[in-house]
């Protein structure tokens, strides 16, 4: 997590006279670390200074960030490793006094019968929620990082991307934010710069939807402060879905908004399943002058794909099958996206026949072909979830 706010966005600066507040963590968080701590915090966003505390089951961890899912060792020493590491932040408040801050990056975690329990500190957790502070990184993006130099790079410069540059960074600070302030090796400039600077801001600029330009300052003939300038990656803006600027100009965000549904869920929406589906699904709902509730429906029909084949689900029959299914559509809606998205990859993970797979890409979760593989699987996942149900 980093710098940014790991997960989501950019720093947003209206005045350039202003002080932009500055989150620094440490970055010897390992590549897994990082993606972990900005799961986290997407996880908790939405309640995260009403809450103190959240929860994701551990397997939905894993799976969103490269562990395998039953691997609670590795899980267990990143949460360690984020519960050791500090954030600080050093910024001008609204009535201009300086607030300097520290912070465990996270203030506990557990793990208890397959869930995933933690907190942030109540100061931490403010400054994490205001996007003029810190910014969420996309999930989309992160993924495709492997390097926590470059992941740890990207966060500490995506958040100021409408300025266009970092400012000038004292090269102690920037070894601290890469996690190398405490090797004498890459004291040496040639070395930081061989090692961490070239590869980092390459693998940021082929990955990424910004593009990074380092300069740097010297006192004589040694280097002293590096800056990046930052400019948009035009052939992969498609990424640049932090802030839905892109989106808000869809002719069918417009209709979402106007249908009562929130700004945060129709960017996700348009995010996750693609502008053109979400407009036929749209149309699906609209057509049908049954329904009291456009935006609720409209989530049904994009989660069970209502309108497909010969259209709507049908009804639920008085069967011990649908009223499984029943519990497995209460269980999907009580997810998060980023958790429905999780638990989508785990199940076809372990789908191997291709008819199978075909019939839960149509019919989600109510996929007949699949009722008994995906009762076990949220059997496990959810124990007990089917109990009384017969």
């Amino acid at each position: 997590m980093a710098d940014q706010k790991e997960l989501t966005g950019a720093l947003r600066r209206g005045d350039v006279k202003k002080n932009v507040a500055a989150i620094h963590v440490s970055g010897k968080l390992t590549l897994l670390q990082r993606k972990l701590s900005n799961v986290l915090l997407l996880n908790a966003y939405d309640t995260l200074i009403h809450n103190p505390t959240h929860r994701i089951d551990a397997r939905t961890l894993c799976t969103m960030v490269g562990y395998n899912s039953n691997d609670m060792e590795t899980l267990k020493a990143s949460l360690r490793g984020l519960v050791e590491t500090l954030a600080e932040w050093d910024m001008l408040d609204e009535n201009g006094q300086q607030e300097w801050g520290v912070s465990s990056l996270l203030a506990y975690a557990k793990l208890k019968g397959g869930v995933c329990e933690y907190s942030y500190s109540s100061a931490l957790a403010e400054k994490l929620h205001d996007p003029k502070v810190f910014a969420l990184i996309n999930l989309n993006i992160q993924r495709r990082f492997t390097s926590g130099h470059a992941l740890a790079l990207y966060e500490n410069c995506y958040r100021f991307v409408r300025t266009g540059s970092t400012g000038w960074w004292p090269l102690d600070l920037f070894r601290r934010l890469m996690g190398v302030d405490d090797s004498a090796y890459y004291e040496v400039f040639k070395h930081l710069n061989a090692k961490i600077i070239k590869p980092a801001v390459a693998e940021v600029n082929k990955t990424s939807n910004i593009i990074l330009t380092p300069e740097t300052r010297k006192m004589g003939r040694a280097v002293t402060d590096i800056r990046f300038k930052i400019a948009k990656n035009p052939q992969l803006a498609i990424l640049d879905l932090d802030d839905g600027t892109g989106l808000r100009k869809s002719p069918v965000y417009a209709q979402l908004i106007a249908q009562g549904v929130s700004d945060r869920l129709a960017r996700q929406w348009i995010d996750e399943h693609g502008a053109e589906h979400v407009a036929t699904k749209l149309a699906y709902v609209q057509g049908r002058a049954d329904v009291e509730n456009p935006a609720r429906y409209l989530s049904a029909a994009l989660r069970d794909n209502y309108g497909a084949g010969e259209g709507a689900p049908e009804a639920p029959v008085s069967s011990a099958r649908a009223r499984k299914l029943s519990v497995v559509r209460d269980l999907v809606a009580g997810r998060t996206p980023t958790q429905r998205d999780a638990d989508r990859r785990l199940f076809l993970s372990k789908v191997t026949d291709a008819a199978s797979r075909q019939d839960f890409d149509k019919h989600g979760w109510m996929s007949a072909l699949n009722a008994e593989q995906i009762f076990a699987f949220w059997d496990d996942l959810m124990p007990g979830a089917f109990e009384g149900v017969a």
